[in-house]
């Protein structure tokens, strides 16, 4: 089993940064691509950014590329998602989730779950 709790959300103005991180439990962490994902008020939950098990192969949605970037540090078993030119649109729940049983982009596929971190963007 592995446990996934989410920090470093928060209100922020617009252009401003955070940095998420996804504190992991469980040994086999490493083995896991791992992923972020956000759900808005009223919206479905949309895939944010993924990375593989070593850290080589990133993904992002085309909403983010260029502003968030993604990695991970299996030492620490933790995933982190940089956020900057912050826009009120990335205000959401923030999620990471881990080892996709198929697509990265799918949040059905994942088999784990954290709780969410807010971060508000304010104009």
């Amino acid at each position: 089993q592995v446990q996934l709790v989410e920090s470093g959300g928060g209100l922020v103005q617009t252009g401003g940064s955070l940095r998420l991180s996804c504190a992991a439990s469980g040994r086999t962490f490493s083995r896991y691509a791992m992923a972020w994902f956000r759900q808005a008020p009223g919206k479905e939950r949309e895939f944010v950014a993924a990375i593989r098990w070593s850290g080589g192969s990133t993904f992002y949605a085309d909403s983010v590329k260029g502003r968030f970037t993604i990695s991970r540090d299996n030492a620490k078993n933790t995933v982190y998602l940089q956020m900057n030119s912050l826009k009120p649109e990335d205000t959401a729940v923030y999620y990471c989730a881990g080892d996709p049983s198929g697509s990265y982009y799918v949040d059905t596929l994942y088999n784990y779950w954290g709780q969410g971190t807010q971060v508000t963007v304010s104009s």
